[in-house]
């Protein structure tokens, strides 16, 4: 059986067609010094798995005060926003079947999502954490045990590029770094020749120095990486695949407002799974009742003032 590997570009909806997209805006403020991307406690890793029952399936997101506050979002009780999910690329070894996307608003990227199913579509779970303002976008494996998916913050600036991978056919994962102190980033493009040689592509903005993209290379499946070469133009890695996967694809639906994930059988195309691009709205908590105010007691019968009662001396 042969190991499909490639990327597939994230698909961006209309927000008339579909009511949602996947832009995150720059901040226009000054940089702040990027952190290492950590998963967020309150999104738990271990979720019932999605049932796929050949309808769009609603991935669970449960907002929080610090979703709102961490986005910058004027989510109200009255007027919620709107969060979607996008799914970016999809990836098949044998029967499993990986995709990676974001969960996002209309203007801020909140969570990373990665999915996987071991059933050929079936049943879905997450099989690593959502980490809080990362995308994740480009899949590959080299065998049915290694692979690797690249991401990196993207809020307010992408940042912090890194690596997932995973050396035991996706049931774990575990993030790599792609550079050892705070740094702006994000890959546009990887490639791994074997399980242990790969390269990837950088694209540093302004902050590169000797040219804004920069090529790297790892001898040891992305524990380390050493630059190659800098540049102020794009940089190809040589003998990488076209980007594309031709046997699986994600394709927008606007009917059903859904991502369909589809693979290439004979002449036409096979849906295997959707997955709704709306999931929620985020609006904060209610805030709590006011306590009742205090009962003043009821007058005598005869309209006498009642005596305060005297205190209990201590024991």
């Amino acid at each position: 059986m042969a190991i499909h590997s490639g990327t597939m570009r994230g698909i961006a909806l209309g927000a008339c067609a579909l009511g949602a997209y996947a832009l995150f805006t720059l901040s226009a403020q000054a940089p702040q010094a990027p952190q290492t991307p950590s998963p967020a406690a309150e999104q738990p890793a271990e979720r019932p798995p999605l049932r796929n029952t050949g309808k769009p399936m609603v991935v669970e997101y449960r907002c929080s005060l610090e979703d709102i506050q961490f986005a910058g979002l004027s989510c109200t009780l009255d007027d919620p926003c709107p969060m979607y999910l996008e799914l970016a690329a999809v990836e098949a070894v044998g029967n499993r079947i990986f995709l990676a996307g974001n969960i996002h608003s209309p203007s801020t990227t909140l969570y990373s999502m990665l999915l996987a199913s071991d059933d050929a579509g079936k049943t879905w779970r997450e099989p690593f954490e959502r980490i809080r303002g990362v995308g994740l976008d480009r899949i590959q494996f080299v065998d049915f045990e290694n692979g690797w998916i690249s991401g990196e913050e993207q809020h307010p600036l992408p940042r912090e590029p890194f690596l997932l991978n995973t050396s035991d056919g996706g049931r774990q994962w575990r993030l790599q770094p792609v550079f050892g102190e705070p740094r702006f980033g994000s890959i546009l493009q990887f490639w791994f020749s074997s399980r242990s040689t790969g390269s990837l592509v950088v694209d540093l903005g302004q902050s590169g120095e000797g040219g804004r993209y920069a090529l790297y290379e790892t001898p040891n499946g992305g524990e380390t990486w050493r630059q190659r070469e800098a540049n102020e133009r794009p940089i190809q890695i040589k003998h990488a695949p076209d980007a594309g996967n031709a046997d699986w694809r994600i394709r927008a639906d606007r009917p059903t407002k859904s991502f369909h994930i589809e693979r290439h059988a004979g002449e036409r195309w096979q849906s295997i799974a959707g997955f709704s691009v709306s999931i929620g709205d985020c609006k904060p908590p209610p805030e709590p009742a006011p306590p009742p105010p205090p009962v003043e007691p009821a007058p005598p019968p005869d309209g006498s003032t009642p005596s305060p009662q005297p205190s209990r001396p201590p024991d």
